[in-house]
């Protein structure tokens, strides 16, 4: 089977059964006779860790492919995260514009303030940011240099001059105290392992009263590490080593820097909506694309990794249509501190 995957010779109707055999399976040894026993149990057992792991293999996995590519797969502002289909016929650009304005209206941003952002990917927020708080200072970090000459060459662009990107390790992000207003993150903390020491590091950022934002995605009930274990590890090894998927209860676990003022759900199939545009971006620029591969990957990888990365978007799309958006799903918080 992995040979006819490699080759691209696997219709998507066969893919799409496999990963929904593999998502019941993941529920199968997920299980536990108590939610909230399970998730404080892995939650102590984050305390023990460094902030991130395997920061190499996770920069590798996402950030090898040329930007180029994902100017080809995401829509034109570049979020590399879930989008919102308020009616759920919105166009990708539609969607990315929805979930960013989401975003900061329950990150509760004004103009004029000091504004953090963690993990800022290609600058679908930053820039946001920057452009509808124009007397806000807007520090994004990032762990790639190209992201970060992609987000300064586009703020250039748009003529943004309160914009600055920071590149660096989580591991080792080290920033005034009581400097920012706000503190917010989007699909950065999945790739993290300890967080109430990252959690005190954004308390200690943040001045008094001020509010940490955060967007992750989420399993309902459970929490659980991605580990390469065996073949069916395949997104692990592939797309998320060093990754978690959380629970929905796990950030409320983290109180002692920060006070939960507010939380929601997002359903899963806006998550899923978004995968299968970017599915269908990707197939729409295959002539771009595929040399893009045979540069990265060798000519000789570049059709198996092709085939790699539909079914990393086809994995996506399954795992958040799974039970109608209500087992994986989408998860905000609003921390306030004191």
């Amino acid at each position: 089977m992995d040979r006819l995957l490699e080759k691209n010779l696997l219709p998507d109707w066969l893919i799409r059964l496999g990963i929904r055999r593999l998502l019941r399976l993941r529920l199968r040894e997920i299980a536990h006779p108590s939610p909230e026993i399970q998730v404080a149990q892995f939650a102590e057992s984050l305390r023990g860790m460094p902030i991130a792991i395997n920061t190499a293999e996770s920069k590798e996995q996402h950030y090898e492919v040329p930007t180029a590519f994902y100017q080809r797969c995401l829509g034109p502002r570049l979020k590399y995260s879930s989008c919102f289909y308020e009616r759920g016929s919105e166009t990708l650009a539609q969607a990315e514009d929805r979930m960013l304005a989401l975003t900061c209206e329950r990150a509760r941003l004004a103009d004029g303030l000091d504004i953090l952002e963690l993990g800022c990917g290609w600058g679908s927020l930053t820039l946001w940011m920057a452009e509808h708080y124009p007397r806000a200072r807007i520090i994004g970090v990032s762990h790639s240099r190209t992201q970060r000459e992609h987000i300064m060459a586009e703020a250039k662009r748009r003529h943004l001059g309160n914009v600055e990107i920071i590149t660096c390790d989580m591991n080792d992000l080290d920033l005034l105290p009581s400097a920012f207003d706000r503190v917010v993150s989007v699909e950065m903390f999945e790739h993290m392992k300890n967080w109430p020491r990252l959690l005190g590091n954004v308390a200690r950022w943040l001045r008094a009263e001020g509010f940490f934002f955060a967007h992750v995605f989420t399993h309902a009930r459970f929490c659980y590490h991605f580990e390469v274990r065996d073949e069916t590890d395949w997104m692990s090894r592939y797309f998320f080593t060093g990754g978690l998927m959380p629970a929905h209860a796990l950030f409320p676990q983290f109180q002692d820097d920060l006070q939960l003022v507010q939380d929601w759900k997002v359903n899963g199939r806006h998550y899923a909506q978004t995968a299968e545009h970017w599915l269908r971006n990707m197939d729409a620029h295959r002539a771009e694309i595929m040399p893009l591969f045979e540069q990265t990957y060798g000519v000789q990888h570049a059709t198996k990794w092709w085939a790699y990365w539909r079914v990393f978007y086809l994995a996506c799309a399954e795992l958040w249509w799974f039970r109608d958006g209500e087992e994986w799903h989408v998860s905000h918080y609003l921390f306030r501190k004191p």
